[in-house]
């Protein structure tokens, strides 16, 4: 079993729990790493190779995340083992049985992620009545289908462009994971100028130097089809999306795509993180030496859960786009503003500003407790 204990700070992990029931095919990891701010929020990612580690790391995210976006809510992560492609049955039962073990950990509310999506949220309302990302029907706002992350995504890059050396109606985008925080990402700032070039999904890599037809590729994507199947541009394996020359390159899948050993393929001046943790650390550190500006993917990524936390106290969409846009705004030129001044990277301007918010929060706690 992964150590994470040992790798533990003075922020957390606050709780682990293991949910193992071998007749159900349930397998799943929780971790709360902290609640000072409040009830911890954050998604359920479901693949069949997630692991503790890889929940412990999104779990600190989330904290980062939820503190630097200023919410009333701790970081947390869940991840549970198995095909998101399963038959619907089979995956409701797993979820809803998952959520049943974790019934009294009131210290996490669930929200969506990587192979859940709102109507996996619903089942969990249903089950403990504790969710976020609800479809629209039983009062959510639809996060994924409106595009909240990319549409923070599209704030945070519209506020470092003054730091770059070119302009948003010039500049050429590649997207690494064209789902459902990427194809929105794309959809927000093609409206604003950008040329979609590249992107990518499961299948393979799509090229196309004229230009991506954006909204055409999102409605293949939407009936269930891949990037390969757009009528043009040239096709190449998935991992070919590294090497395509662009002003802005947007990894929105998995953690660590970007790594010490193919950060240098990267042929861009902008890395916008719409995933969790899909840099290293050395990748980023690199990045930064080659004066690539790198938006740390807890300030960029965040319009998911500043909405999922909105709708949690009630509001509506229109304010929850409003806030996610003034929010996201404002802290990525706060960490820009800070990373300059201090000649640091973004990110550790980033953990400098979530941490102390985190920190100020624990010391209203009972002995600072976490």
């Amino acid at each position: 079993m992964e150590d994470i204990f040992a790798r533990g700070d003075a922020l957390g992990p606050a709780k682990v729990i293991h949910v193992f029931q071998p007749q159900l095919g349930l397998k799943g990891v929780l971790v709360v790493d902290n609640v000072a701010c409040g009830p911890a929020i954050g998604g359920l990612r479901m693949a069949e190779d997630v692991s503790t580690a890889e929940c412990a790391r999104l779990a600190r995210a989330m904290t980062m995340k939820n503190a630097a976006a200023g919410l009333p809510h701790g970081g947390g992560k869940s991840v549970l083992y198995g095909d998101p492609k399963m038959a619907r049955a089979d995956k409701e039962r797993l979820i809803r049985s998952f959520a049943f073990a974790l019934r009294r950990e009131e210290d996490y509310i669930f929200g969506p992620d990587m192979g859940t999506n709102e109507e996996c949220m619903a089942w969990i309302k249903d089950e403990i009545g504790r969710s976020v990302g609800l479809p629209c029907e039983v009062g959510g706002i639809p996060l994924d289908r409106l595009g909240a992350t990319g549409w923070g995504l599209s704030q945070a890059v519209e506020m470092a462009i003054p730091y770059c050396d070119f302009s948003l109606t010039s500049a050429r985008l590649v997207v690494q994971g064209f789902g459902s925080v990427g194809k929105h990402s794309a959809r927000f700032l093609a409206e604003r100028g950008v040329t979609l070039v590249g992107a990518s999904d499961s299948r393979g890599t799509l090229h196309d130097p004229s230009g991506i037809r954006v909204e055409e590729l999102i409605g293949i994507k939407n009936q269930g089809g891949s990037v390969l199947d757009y009528p043009g541009g040239t096709k190449a394996d998935r991992d070919a999306v590294i090497d395509l020359e662009c002003e802005i390159w947007v990894p929105a899948a998995r953690p660590d795509v970007l790594h010490e050993d193919n950060i240098q393929r990267l042929k861009t001046k902008l890395v916008a993180q719409g995933a969790n943790i899909p840099l290293t650390l050395g990748a980023e550190q690199y990045l930064h030496a080659q004066g690539v500006l790198c938006l740390p993917d807890f300030i960029a990524n965040a319009g998911g859960v500043i909405c999922a936390a909105m709708e949690y106290h009630g509001a509506g969409q229109t304010e929850a786009f409003r806030t996610i846009a003034e929010k996201i705004r404002d802290n990525t030129q706060q960490v820009l503003a800070e990373a300059r001044q201090n000649g640091i990277l973004p990110r550790q301007a980033a953990i400098n500003l979530a941490t102390r918010r985190v920190e100020r929060a624990m010391t209203y706690k009972r002995w600072g407790i976490f």
